[in-house]
């Protein structure tokens, strides 16, 4: 089974999965192969100081975003995905991916799931160079196990959640109404 048809396997029974899971107001969707902005320039200002802003965009394995009855949409999880053996390569590709995309979209949630590896847990590697993930995980096989595949929705349902607050605590970081917060942790699971 190639990269590809295993992550697009994975979109509707994630996406159904997470349906179960929308607030009233969003409609939460799985796409593979979507292209995210990972950079915005400005090239010029007119003379009232309005720009036109250019992006460019990476493709990602799994998007997950919340879409709106106006049709807007915002990212929220994005997952890459790789089938076996995870090389230093890898780790440091994909966390800089995440690292851009990051800077254009701060309240984004990152991770990295790997399929197919057999009795093998996350690769050091992956820990020592992917500074920019928020999560990792893998599944022994392609497929994952019963507890696998609720360990790991629970862990995206999560992400959604804390991808909703990072957005909610930047865009009111301005008003005078907001919520103040005196912490944030970013606590550490391992399993």
């Amino acid at each position: 089974m190639s990269e590809k048809s295993w992550v697009h396997e994975l979109v509707p029974r994630l996406g159904k999965e997470l349906q179960r899971f929308d607030p009233p107001d969003t409609n939460l969707a799985v796409s593979d192969g979507s292209k995210l902005a990972y950079s915005c320039v400005i090239h010029e200002y007119d003379k009232d100081g309005k720009n036109e802003p250019a992006s460019s965009k990476y493709e990602t394995d799994l998007l997950i975003r919340d879409t709106f009855s106006d049709g807007h949409w915002t990212p929220r999880v994005v997952v890459e995905c790789k089938l076996g053996g995870v090389s230093t390569h890898d780790a440091l590709t994909y966390s800089s991916k995440a690292a851009t995309h990051k800077q254009v979209h701060p309240y984004l949630r990152y991770g990295f799931l790997a399929g197919e590896r057999k009795h093998y847990a996350i690769p050091v590697r992956l820990v020592k160079h992917g500074a920019h993930f928020d999560f990792m995980a893998t599944w022994c096989d392609a497929e994952p196990t019963g507890a696998e595949w609720e360990e790991f929705c629970a862990l995206i349902k999560e992400e959604i959640e804390a991808s909703r607050k990072l957005q909610d605590l930047l865009k009111t970081s301005r008003l005078s109404g907001r919520r103040k917060y005196s912490i944030l942790h970013r606590p550490l699971v391992l399993k």
